[in-house]
């Protein structure tokens, strides 16, 4: 082979060897351009957000939350009922495949309007029933919730127009399935009385809670607000309390505290004669707290 020959034979290596590195510069290059940027600290915060959002609509997280509920019920004599509930959410991990849910209802006080022997309007505030959920939900379902337990009423109130005055027990469960766009399910409650005031009726009764809520970017939510209500003793044309109801809500922070904020309206479609519930304009608010058993239980 000529001088030449391998002059040019070089050259045209080192043009290709050239070539070669300018090709791997600008495919890095537009793979850098098309790689997603890293996520900002107000995008993380946002998605932290997200994620407590869905956990506090979820009846069976593993989240620990204190929320408080005020009720503002117009009936329909007129009159108007308030009542502010306490119910916390406190899970803890029984073994590695099964959680217990404890959901007390604890109702710091109940206002109701009566009406006196001869024919005044009065009324009284006091502490009104405690009930109390226990869930046992197993661990791994995918996207399906799903639990089942024990409910209780206790009857703590303080006055006859705020308690029912009977020990109550039954079954509880829920049924749900849940994304990060949505959740659907319900959580029905049943109890009858087997105690308490041999002066008071008997009581077999039902809370049916409808679970629906659309999970917006930044911590918002939007669904179905009320719980069906049905007095089994009553006459069948007379037991049904129906809401038809919309909630809005929204988690922030405050410093490392989250707390949800949730406002909701609800009508009532049917209730019982002769007073029943018309309306009710309903505020939650829901701090969460770090949980305080951490753990399995039972290894």
């Amino acid at each position: 082979m000529t001088t030449r020959s391998l002059s040019v034979s070089r050259s045209l290596r080192i043009l290709l060897a050239v070539a070669f590195a300018l090709g791997c510069a600008i495919v890095a290059r537009a793979q850098e351009a098309q790689a997603p940027a890293p996520a900002t600290a107000e995008e993380a915060e946002k998605e932290s957000q997200n994620e407590i959002a869905r956990q506090l609509a979820n009846p069976i997280s593993s989240t620990w939350s204190l929320q408080f509920q005020f009720n503002n019920f117009d009936l329909t004599n007129g009159r108007w009922n308030n009542n502010l509930l306490f119910q916390p959410v406190l899970p803890v991990s029984l073994t590695s495949g099964v959680n217990l849910i404890t959901r007390p209802v604890v109702q710091v006080y109940n206002s109701v309007p009566y009406q006196t022997s001869t024919g005044e309007k009065a009324r009284t505030t006091n502490f009104g029933d405690w009930t109390q959920v226990e869930l046992f939900s197993p661990t791994n379902t995918g996207h399906w919730l799903l639990a089942l337990g024990p409910t209780f009423i206790f009857p703590t109130g303080g006055s006859v127009y705020t308690s029912q005055g009977k020990f109550q027990i039954g079954p509880s469960a829920v049924v749900a399935y849940m994304n990060k766009e949505f959740i659907a399910g319900v959580f029905p409650q049943q109890w009858w009385s087997y105690a308490g005031d041999a002066d008071r009726p008997q009581t077999s009764q039902m809370f049916l809670q409808p679970i629906f809520n659309v999970f917006i970017h930044g911590g918002w939510n939007v669904g179905y607000s009320g719980i069906i209500t049905v007095n089994w003793e009553a006459p069948p044309n007379n037991r049904w309390t129906v809401p038809i109801g919309l909630q809005i809500g929204k988690v922030v922070k405050f410093g490392n505290l989250p707390v949800k904020f949730q406002i909701a309206g609800q009508y009532m479609v049917t209730q019982p004669d002769p007073v029943g519930q018309h309306w009710n304009i309903q505020l939650n608010i829901t701090p969460v707290i770090p949980k305080l058993i951490q753990g399995v239980l039972f290894e």
